[in-house]
């Protein structure tokens, strides 16, 4: 089990792209430099033995870990936060739990001022390292085990989501002549994606391309901005794309267009990574956010949360898209847990790809379970 460094101070962070450093006021513990015993884990009312399931359950089927609406209680802490959360859109729904939570107050009722911040991965990432932004709404891409494995300090604390069984968020292609959904030749075709090879989605991904003559050595990548993957594959720029809920709609039903396959059922492979500072330095803190975005999920996102209008109208409002488009696709299964064995399966797809460096970062090295389970009282 991770232990956490306790840090009590007030955290004043300035992002890279001011002034580049983090300060806080206050005694430095010194972050990993001296261990700390276990934080002491309680029950929480409302989070009962529904609010955990074993990581070792890869069931397509398995029902997501909830709590009660409202659940778990906000427990604000005694000094406000500030908190920089860097994400690489805020146009795609997988963000939009942060979102509501913003807007809410839910990160407010914890004693947190929460920032979410526009950043491409790979910008992101070594801010993470340094604690000049303090979390990320991404995955565990071969830039972060990469960069794992070079001494970064980044965990994976949390899930965001797996998909609907009928959602066709994944792999689309642009069809030739002759060719159908049952058989596309993949081989030497071009691929947009907002990350590139070394996404998450190159594991599903490669199960998709090999079903069809390819393979991740057999395409060529060519990474794209979020609003600009949809229009290369429409206007001819790739032959490929991976595209997300609810954007797939855009295609769906376009007989010039076929879709290959999608992420795994009941396996979230993105979510928050933390880095040092609400790892080690701040870890109430840490505590604090996972626990006011478990509860927007238990409050919000708990089920088929579309069949509310006036929530998907807040949603495409806060999304900046149309209602019409987020209304056609299914809810999301909101899943802050993390499955075991998820980032040996990712990291296989990028040796695969020729991305990776160094030996596999085993999982408890790259996977911190202690404080969302903390944060629904379950202990380890």
């Amino acid at each position: 089990m991770r232990t956490h460094t306790p840090f009590t101070c007030t955290l004043v962070l300035v992002t890279a792209s001011l002034l580049g450093a983090a300060g806080c006021a206050g005694n430095d513990s010194g972050g990993d430099s001296a261990a700390a015993a276990p934080r002491t884990v309680k029950p929480v009312a409302g989070c009962g033995g529904g609010s955990w399931t074993d990581p070792a359950d890869l069931a397509p089927d398995r029902k997501p870990a909830r709590c009660d609406k409202g659940a778990p209680a906000t427990r604000p802490l005694a000094t406000k936060r500030k908190i920089t959360v860097a994400t690489g859109t805020l146009s795609a729904e997988y963000v939009a739990p942060l979102q509501v939570a913003v807007a809410r107050g839910e990160f407010t009722k914890e004693g947190l001022d929460v920032e979410l911040k526009v950043l491409p991965t790979p910008d992101a990432l070594p801010l993470l390292a340094k604690g000049d932004v303090d979390a990320q709404w991404a995955a565990p891409e071969a830039a972060v085990m990469n960069g794992i494995n070079g001494g970064f300090d980044i965990r994976w604390v949390a899930g965001n989501f797996s998909p609907d069984p009928t959602s066709k968020s994944g792999l689309w292609v642009r069809l030739k002549d002759g060719e159908s959904a049952d058989h596309v030749e993949m081989a030497g075709r071009k691929l947009g994606t907002m990350i590139g090879k070394g996404s998450v989605i190159a594991y599903p991904m490669d199960t998709s391309l090999k079903k069809h003559g390819g393979g991740l050595d057999r395409i060529s990548f060519q990474q794209l901005g979020s609003a600009d993957v949809l229009t290369a594959l429409q206007n001819g720029g790739v032959d490929s794309a991976w595209l997300l809920d609810p954007i797939w709609r855009k295609v769906d039903g376009d007989k010039k267009y076929a879709f290959l396959g999608g992420q795994p059922v009941g396996e979230p492979l993105g979510g928050l990574l933390f880095g040092p500072t609400l790892l080690n330095k701040d870890p109430d803190a840490g505590v604090a956010f996972l626990r006011a975005y478990i509860r927007t999920v238990n409050t919000y996102f708990a089920g088929d949360y579309k069949s509310d209008p006036a929530f998907v109208a807040e949603l495409a409002k806060l999304m900046k898209t149309d209602e019409a488009t987020l209304r056609s696709t299914p809810s999301m299964r909101m899943d802050w847990e993390i499955r075991k064995g998820t980032t040996d399966r990712l990291q296989q797809a990028y040796a695969d790809s020729g991305v990776s460096k160094g030996a596999p970062v085993p999982e408890d090295k790259a996977v911190d379970r202690v404080m969302y389970s903390e944060a629904v009282g379950h202990k380890l």
